[in-house]
């Protein structure tokens, strides 16, 4: 890609619609518009002031053949989105009509945008960082409420401005750390050693605090994973179409049923959630109902929320639930709740044998009937309080993003190596290594010190026309 090309692109979603928007970036977008656009008013044509909306007809210049009625817009640098010279054409929004125009002003001059172009452009002219960069496509991508809210207050510059403090704290810490290298023959108050260090926990420690956070900024970014575990035939993929309000799964009273894990998206408390319907755990020596029951045991590994089925209708002894005690992460239990499914069928297990096999344990119980919907404004209550208590202090500034984290995580351990060094008396220029590996890392997060290939790879998720 050439930086100082012309660039052109379809902006608004394919398929038909009441608008569409042909974008245009660069040097030569005005002379592009006055081409292909012609406004009804005929003492503006060549005179398009900026930032002002036309309404006028999208022509072929080769012919003077109308093409669509439209508005047009030309935006002067640097008060973009570019910081370049931009025009826009709103033109209705039909496939035909859209891609018409767009073939216009790549005939008239334009080059089509590679994805995420016109943000790259927005970086790289620095009017955003590259945090605020990544957060364009969060927004973009957010499928609920509090997922837009994360994103858009880390393109407000709150993770950038923690960042830079950061940077900044670091650039200092050099500074003072090569005070004897630069001045080795010079009278100059050094630091010693062990202020060097304590300067350099403080910083560890802003960085320790956002690490902390990472994990509360995944869960809003990329939402939760619930898994619906339990025996065959307790009603998990019942539960997944009540929970969905769709019939997602296939139900039948045929124990095993479901082979493979099934998973389906909703929406609870504004946050996406993953829900993983998985197969019914049991001895089997069917290979593929062995190899369900394996991934339905790495669905319960890997989730943020398990809820734990079981048929009120049948015995507690014919649905072993011993499995589920026996998972190795065990800060996942806490996260767990039991559900006491087909409560409109007579109960055959009583509250005795109930509560000496669950309660002790300190788990939620809910009562359900996934076929009458009875209980599950109670359990999709008790998931919302599971959800929304990692995140009801969510920071402006947490981590949303895993290249930032492990980005913050290489600069925290050549702190760690850097303050090993003070202890053992190394010299500054040791020392000055670490703190610049330190600092280009944290740049990285920024963009101030990210390679080429990693800032390509970065804008190549981007959708053309953004």
């Amino acid at each position: 890609m050439n930086d100082k090309d012309t660039i052109a692109a379809i902006s608004t979603p394919p398929g038909f619609g009441g608008i569409g928007i042909i974008r245009i970036s660069g040097t030569g977008s005005v002379g592009i518009l006055k081409r292909v656009f012609v406004p009804f008013t005929k003492e503006v044509a060549d005179n398009f002031q900026s930032h002002r909306l036309y309404y006028g007809k999208v022509v072929n210049p080769e012919t003077g053949a109308q093409v669509d009625e439209a508005l047009g817009v030309f935006m002067r640098a640097p008060r973009t989105y570019t910081r370049e010279d931009v025009a826009e054409i709103n033109c209705h929004g039909g496939p035909a009509a859209v891609k018409k125009t767009l073939e216009l002003a790549l005939r008239a001059g334009a080059r089509l945008a590679e994805q995420g172009e016109f943000t790259k452009r927005a970086f790289l002219n620095g009017r955003i960082d590259l945090t605020q960069a990544e957060a364009v496509m969060d927004i973009i991508s957010a499928q609920t409420e509090l997922g837009r809210q994360a994103a858009v207050r880390a393109l407000s510059g709150g993770l950038r401005d923690k960042i830079e403090e950061i940077r900044a704290a670091l650039a200092e810490l050099l500074a003072l750390t090569e005070l004897s290298i630069d001045f080795p023959e010079e009278e100059v108050d050094y630091i010693p050693a062990e202020g060097l260090r304590e300067r350099g926990t403080r910083i560890r420690e802003s960085i320790i605090k956002l690490l902390s956070t990472f994990e509360e900024g995944r869960i809003l970014r990329e939402g939760l994973r619930l898994a619906i575990v339990g025996a065959p035939n307790v009603g998990k993929s019942s539960l997944l179409n009540a929970l969905s309000k769709s019939e997602r799964a296939i139900v039948a009273e045929t124990p095993g049923t479901t082979r493979d894990t099934v998973e389906e998206m909703i929406n609870i408390g504004g946050m996406p959630v993953r829900v993983i319907d998985t197969a019914g755990i049991r001895e089997s020596g069917c290979p593929v109902e062995k190899e369900g029951i394996r991934r339905s045991k790495a669905a319960m590994e890997e989730a943020d929320i398990i809820l734990h089925v079981l048929d009120g209708s049948r015995d507690i002894q014919e649905q072993d639930p011993s499995f589920f005690s026996g998972e190795k992460k065990e800060a996942k239990k806490s996260r767990a709740i039991t559900i006491i499914n087909k409560i409109d069928l007579p109960q055959k297990f009583g509250s005795k044998v109930f509560l000496a096999t669950f309660l002790q344990k300190g788990r939620d119980v809910v009562r359900i009937s996934a076929k009458t919907g009875e209980g599950l404004d109670i359990l999709i209550s008790r998931i919302r309080e599971m959800i929304l208590g990692p995140v009801r202090e969510y920071m402006p500034e947490a981590l949303i993003n895993l290249r930032h984290k492990t980005a913050l995580e290489e600069a925290d351990a050549a702190l760690v190596r850097f303050q090993g060094g003070c202890g053992r008396n190394l010299s500054s220029e040791f020392l000055a290594l670490e703190l610049r590996e330190a600092l280009g890392a944290v740049g990285e997060v920024v963009g101030r010190t990210t390679p080429e290939d990693v800032l390509n790879l970065i804008f190549s998720r981007f959708c053309i026309g953004k």
